[in-house]
């Protein structure tokens, strides 16, 4: 009798592992049931397009961020500002909160062995909760950016949009710029969300694991405030953040958006990757964390460093730039550019004789520190003396500039007189008084070009 219940269990058939279509269902519905994750999302659809129809109904304007001072100009402005701020702040804590503890939470309510009993199968286990958690992620990305679309849009309307150049982008190519850029933001997102991934895979129920996305982001924001060579900033996974500028550019400048889209896309799949190694590879049967520090340079440190040693050296033979990336050329070509582009919108709120850039001829002579600084490299103590020609006078207009450069290659350039041309914020037109474009205006320096463009 026993021999025939031993040959019945054997012939018994396997139980097959749970599909990979049913793991990522269960866990998109766990995790789209947490009551933090659920506010988050509705944040995201709601408060970004309440807050640009908001700003835009005030008198003054973040004029200290990238398109901000155009809100009241182009609705196409807002979404890109809150596109700046959510690459700062809003997307890396979304990441902490929905990646970084995602395998966390199982280490705390000791529910792995349950959830292996069940799927039987630690790899389609890992592939669920990652594409679930990627899912909700992108969700919250789309969510910002059509809120805020939608915000600027019904407060100030489909207009045309100043890009970092000075030059008017028609309605419909700003529409375009906006969509790729946030699409752009997904890649990294995605690399954050990676880093989540293996943080929580790695340190269990500690609460670091939750931070790293915030630290990981915190920490690549410090580095792009300083000096370093152009190849290893555009290897930093985050600088993607900062690259879509080149999107609203007369030409568009996509070569560093390309590239740092695709180091986004390689950190995010080689963390992901450490983390599905060492998930796929740990003793669920054995709750201690021996050897933490171990893996954690295994898994984390080595390849992630890596990954950046060899980011920086494909980046430095594809495009090598030649000299200091932020040099005297570029800065004065960028301002001049600038100047001129927003010299024909003001001379088009004044109703006067169109003149084109070429009529113009803006030229602009920089230094630093009064001429007892190099002219090179970033600083607040650049200053601009832009000249140009009208057609019919004989004498050439003037103007004073004093420039913030950033070594990202962003610029802020204050006027400095004479007060009719860029010394005040508004200008008397025949409508009544108009912010004047000329006052304070942005630039963006292309890092990889060697020439002054």
């Amino acid at each position: 009798m026993s021999t025939t219940v031993a040959q019945t269990r054997t012939a018994e058939p396997e139980a097959s592992p749970v599909p990979v279509g049913r793991v990522y269902r269960f866990e998109l519905v766990k995790l789209v049931s947490q009551w933090r994750v659920r506010l988050l999302m509705a944040g995201c659809w709601i408060t970004p397009g309440l807050f640009v129809a908001a700003v835009t109904q005030q008198g003054t304007l973040p004029s200290d961020t990238l398109f901000g001072r155009w809100m009241h100009a182009s609705g196409w402005a807002g979404p890109l500002v809150i596109l700046g701020a959510a690459g700062t702040w809003v997307l890396p804590l979304l990441t902490c909160v929905v990646a970084g503890d995602v395998f966390a939470a199982e280490d705390r309510l000791g529910t792995w062995r349950h959830l292996l009993v069940a799927v039987r199968s630690p790899r389609r286990l890992f592939a669920g909760k990652a594409l679930a958690s990627g899912t909700v992620l992108v969700l919250m990305v789309v969510g910002t950016a059509a809120s805020s679309t939608v915000g600027g849009l019904a407060a100030v309307g489909s207009r045309p949009l100043v890009g970092v150049d000075g030059h008017l982008l028609a309605p419909s190519d700003a529409a375009t710029g906006v969509l790729l850029a946030w699409l752009c933001a997904l890649a990294p997102t995605l690399a954050l969300a990676g880093l989540g991934l293996l943080g929580s895979v790695l340190l269990g129920r500690s609460p670091i694991g939750l931070l790293v996305p915030a630290v990981a982001a915190m920490a690549m924001q410090v580095a792009q405030m300083l000096p370093l060579p152009v190849a290893l900033r555009l290897s930093l996974p985050g600088y993607a953040f900062i690259s879509w500028n080149g999107l609203f550019a007369a030409p568009a400048r996509t070569a560093e958006l390309l590239i740092s889209v695709a180091v986004g896309l390689a950190w995010a799949a080689v963390a992901t990757g450490a983390a599905y190694l060492l998930f796929v590879r740990r003793d669920f049967t054995n709750g201690s964390e021996d050897g933490v520090e171990r893996r954690a340079l295994t898994y984390g440190v080595l390849p992630l460093a890596g990954l950046l040693a060899v980011s920086v050296g494909a980046v430095a033979l594809a495009e090598p730039a030649e000299g200091a990336d932020i040099t005297q050329d570029k800065v004065q070509h960028s301002v001049a550019t600038v100047f001129a582009h927003l010299y024909r919108l003001q001379t088009e709120q004044l109703h006067r004789p169109a003149v084109t850039e070429e009529q113009l001829h803006v030229t602009a002579a920089c230094d630093r520190g009064d001429g007892h600084v190099d002219p090179h490299g970033p600083g607040n103590d650049w200053r601009c003396v832009v000249t140009w020609h009208l057609p019919g006078v004989s004498a050439p207009g003037t103007a004073i500039y004093q420039l913030d450069v950033q070594p990202n290659g962003r610029l802020m350039a204050d006027g400095d007189g004479p007060k009719e041309v860029n010394g005040y914020f508004l200008v008397q037109t025949p409508n009544g008084d108009a912010p004047n474009p000329l006052w304070q205006f942005d630039g963006e320096i292309a890092l990889l070009s060697a020439g002054p463009n």
